[in-house]
């Protein structure tokens, strides 16, 4: 039987959803946002290339590597509380982020809001999962999936007519009203639900994972200004490797562990995993080179930039949303093995985009990868937080932000490297071809195709003219590269979920994690 205080919650719960969607859009917002941002940034701060894959990256890698830990502290000391915590301190952040004056001040300022994002967003799909019963989790989980899709369109256009109307640095003050907005609804709508039988704090645990994904995000990133064969980016790689294999060995034997590896036996647990790294690859490498693409090759203004954002939001959200209801028809696998295959084709098609590609056609594509991306994304976090009792929500929700987080950081940092790799070495070997170009321009206009056009605007005419042209079709180079890779790695998501993911949920996965958890438990 129900009591008074669970039948309240029932009664609240959409009230609840749309709480937890504006602590959500507090998370969302920002990190589109800066990156509608990274052209301006790199003009007023003198910020090179590597400067803006920090002020990216370090956001996403510190969001990573904490997750699981403020994961643990919400099904510990209660979701609500650590949601709140989280929105102060990512509101605080802001506010000093704001008031930056060198790339290396608002890298640190990003690192201590990457703290604050990494305490909202597991606590939020922790609330919804323990607020819905199981009938309707799904449908709540594939709007709360739709909503980080609204963000990809709210972000740039906010970004863009703040940044085009007044300065960038407006795009961290507005988090702090939405902020408080999520802060007011949440102390009369969010449940504290918690674990009532917590584990200990898996402190080394903690320690392994954040320095061995700091280790790896920065050697991917040094690796473009140093060079692969650099010795300080060799052990930084191989430094990274070791680390997290000692996390892994941890992770295993220790009885109190931050993450069960137990649970990737279950195959809807660890098919949802794959899914959501894979998903966030080729998103986060396509929302950082995407926004280069915009503003550089097809000279839009930020906000010009935003708008365009609108059909990828706008299908991410449809097809999030609507996921539940075709699953419960065809199953999850199938579901999955559409959205990857459809990522996969349109990915076909940007490769073959040019400097001249017409918007209807740029806008007609991004609106069905939206749809594709959430047919991904929603399932798999479902999967993944079925897999789990619902004390363990916390962590389970820790789980599907941190792979994606992860991912999105390797990805940036990958694909930042192989466009800025390929531009260079397509940019030296056609610059020949211009007469009269100062020597003097050559190397800084090589580094990427933000500084080479801030260089040509300063040139004659005739000179600006061609410079302009060999860089765009240099970046174009490592985009059509991009695309082709990520091409790849959908093609290898949609085999796998075909082939491993359990067709329908609930009954199979509640025997997989019964089935995992033994196996678990004899292990250790």
């Amino acid at each position: 039987m129900n009591t008074p205080l669970q039948s309240q919650i029932y009664k609240r719960r959409w009230w609840t959803l749309v709480t937890i969607a504006i602590s959500v859009l507090v998370v969302g917002l920002d990190a589109l946002i800066v990156n509608i941002a990274l052209p301006t940034l790199q003009r007023d701060l003198n910020a090179t290339i590597s400067d803006l894959q920090w002020i990216v990256s370090v956001y996403t890698m510190v969001f990573a590597g904490l997750m699981l830990t403020t994961g643990a502290l919400g099904d510990r000391f209660g979701r609500a509380r650590i949601l709140q915590a989280g929105i102060v301190l990512f509101a605080g952040a802001s506010l000093g982020a704001s008031f930056s004056h060198s790339p290396v001040t608002l890298i640190i300022w990003r690192i201590v809001m990457g703290i604050g994002g990494a305490m909202i967003l597991p606590a939020t799909l922790a609330i919804v999962t323990n607020t819905f019963p199981k009938e309707e989790r799904g449908k709540a989980i594939g709007i709360w999936a739709g909503i980080n899709g609204v963000s990809i369109a709210l972000g740039p256009i906010i970004g863009g007519l703040v940044i085009q109307n007044l300065s960038w640095h407006w795009i961290f003050y507005i988090n702090i009203p939405v902020a408080v907005v999520a802060l007011t609804l949440g102390w009369f709508f969010i449940p504290n639900s918690r674990d009532h039988n917590p584990k200990p704090l898996d402190i080394p645990g903690t320690l392994l994972s954040t320095v061995g994904l700091a280790s790896l995000v920065f050697g991917l990133i040094k690796s473009n200004d140093w060079g692969w064969s650099d010795p300080a980016v060799i052990g930084t790689l191989c430094g990274s490797v070791v680390l997290i294999g000692l996390f892994i060995l941890w992770e295993r034997h220790t009885p109190y562990p931050m993450l069960d590896m137990s649970l990737f036996r279950n195959r809807r647990f660890s098919a949802g995993v794959f899914s959501i790294v894979l998903m966030g690859l080729a998103l986060f490498s396509l929302s950082f080179c995407n926004t280069l693409f915009m503003q550089f090759v097809k000279n839009y203004s930020p906000f010009q930039t935003g708008i365009r954002y609108i059909p990828i939001a706008l299908g991410v959200l449809v097809g999030a949303g609507g996921a539940d209801r075709i699953v419960r028809r065809i199953g999850t696998a199938r579901v999955m093995f559409i959205g990857f295959l459809g990522a996969a084709a349109l990915s076909v098609v940007f490769s073959f985009w040019t400097v001249d590609v017409p918007y209807w056609q740029i806008g007609l594509v991004y609106g069905f990868l939206g749809f594709f991306l959430g047919c991904i994304t929603a399932p798999a976090a479902t999967a993944i937080m079925e897999a789990l009792p619902e004390a363990r929500a916390g962590v389970g929700s820790a789980v599907n932000s941190v792979f994606r987080m992860v991912s999105g950081s390797i990805a940036v940092a990958v694909f930042g490297t192989i466009i800025s790799n390929i531009y260079t070495s397509s940019f030296n070997k056609a610059i020949s071809t211009i007469p009269n170009l100062p020597a003097e321009v050559v190397k800084p206009a090589s580094d990427s195709v933000g500084a080479a056009l801030t260089i040509a605007g300063k040139l004659p005419a005739q000179i600006s003219q061609a410079l302009s042209m060999i860089a765009k079709n240099s970046f174009m180079d490592g985009w059509q590269v991009m695309a082709l890779v990520t091409c790849g790695m959908c093609i290898l998501g949609g085999i796998f979920v075909l082939s491993y993911m359990p067709a329908r949920r609930i009954e199979t996965s509640q025997e997989e994690v019964a089935d995992a958890s033994k196996k678990g438990g004899k292990a250790r």
